[in-house]
């Protein structure tokens, strides 16, 4: 009961952000909540350990160095103005910031674009003299609405694609879950243009062409950038030819960035500016999240319930629901032992993946990608969303979202 009290008031303190005169940044309150977890003993210093994922830790910190050098040499803001250097209205350039990250995102995984493109929609806010709050929303819904339809768009995909049993996992995701996925992209323009019309109504600064500023490390980082792409390919090539192979995220983010680490003369800086808070805030959300878990509450809760936790519908509002609880990661992790034994079917499993991922769009804990949004544009230049702005936006966008998935899921 402990465990779940000092969870409850971590989830309260996130939500408020503030006690008295004092400002609690996101990453603070869940290292608060950890220590909180190991002063109580309700885990222990190894088992606290242990929780940690040293996969997930790694994986960031790769990408980190990656995004890290792509914005200090310039090469993110010259190709971003490039990119978006037409775009005449907000409401262009929302949709184009929806639809590109959306769906590089089912390619190069949620959590990788939210770390880049965080940068991206920072100086786009800034050159065009727009809402801030505005693009930082759009990029957190595209990225966790586009990474729906993909086997690799993000970590409880994958897990769902190795586990489950599906053949041809891309084109089942496909078949499945890009059409809805597409159409709430859309959607997520649409709930953006109601709440913020008054900024869709202004003028918008055309986006200038940036140059370079660092010809050296951009040449390095754009290495970085076709070591990643390329081992992402061939990750999805190794789910088709090599299924056995242990090829993971970890090694491909690491590798992506090794140029970077061995032939850049910034290597120290960049390591040592890289957003080490979001390292710290994942490593006490396992803790936290370990120490609830291990108080049994959740596991006793499930066997006494008289509910059908392998139908579909159920699957699918529990993925929803409970995803902004423990997460959406660890819950399909304990989920998926439950439906493969219980021989569910593939449109079962994407009622899973469907809910799971996008439960992210509710609140800013629903998703990894929303806290490394938020801890990175809070670094970078001061700029934040608070919980209830997100889910002022995320609530209405939710509703459609499930409406939208599960009327494709259960008719189409």
């Amino acid at each position: 009961m402990v465990s779940l009290v000092i969870l409850l008031i971590v989830f309260i303190l996130i939500a408020v952000r503030q006690v008295g005169r004092v400002r609690f940044q996101i990453w603070q309150v869940m290292l608060l909540g950890a220590i909180a977890m190991l002063a109580t003993l309700q885990i222990t210093p190894l088992d606290a350990l242990k929780a940690i994922d040293p996969d997930v830790m790694l994986f960031l910190f790769g990408i980190f160095i990656v995004g890290r050098a792509l914005e200090d040499s310039g090469y993110l803001a010259s190709i971003s103005s490039r990119l978006f250097s037409r775009t005449r209205s907000l409401d262009a350039l929302v949709l184009t910031i929806l639809l590109v990250m959306g769906i590089l995102s089912a390619i190069m995984m949620n959590d990788t674009l939210a770390i880049i493109g965080t940068s991206v929609v920072l100086l786009l806010a800034k050159t065009t003299q727009t809402n801030y709050k505005v693009l930082l929303l759009a990029l957190a819904f595209a990225v966790t609405t586009g990474s729906v339809m993909s086997p690799v768009g993000n970590p409880q995909n994958l897990l769902i694609a190795t586990h489950g049993g599906i053949e041809n996992p891309f084109l089942t995701f496909l078949r499945y879950l890009a059409l809805p996925t597409i159409i709430n992209l859309f959607a997520a323009w649409g709930v953006l243009r109601l709440l913020y019309r008054q900024d869709f109504r202004r003028g918008l600064t055309a986006v200038p062409l940036i140059p370079i500023s660092d010809p050296k490390l951009a040449r390095i980082s754009k290495v970085s950038l076709g070591v990643l792409s390329g081992l992402i390919m061939l990750k999805i090539l190794f789910v088709f030819v090599l299924p056995d192979i242990d090829f993971r995220l970890t090694y491909i983010s690491l590798a992506a960035a090794l140029p970077i680490i061995i032939f850049s003369p910034k290597r120290f800086s960049l390591i040592k500016t890289i957003d080490w808070h979001t390292l710290i805030f994942f490593a006490a959300m396992f803790i936290v999240m370990e120490s609830a878990w291990n108080s049994g509450l959740f596991q006793s809760f499930l066997a006494e319930t008289t509910i059908d936790i392998t139908s579909s519908n159920v699957i699918y509002a529990t993925s929803v629901l409970l995803s902004q609880l423990i997460s959406n990661v660890p819950l399909v992790a304990l989920y998926m032992p439950l439906l493969t034994e219980a021989g569910i079917t593939v449109r079962e499993l994407m009622m899973l993946a469907a809910g799971s991922t996008i439960a992210g769009n509710l609140t800013i804990l629903g998703a990894a990608s929303n806290v490394i949004i938020i801890q990175n544009a809070e670094k970078q230049s001061g700029c934040t969303l608070t919980f209830l702005e997100f889910f002022r936006a995320g609530l209405p966008l939710t509703i459609i979202n499930v409406t939208i998935y599960w009327l494709f899921l259960t008719y189409v």
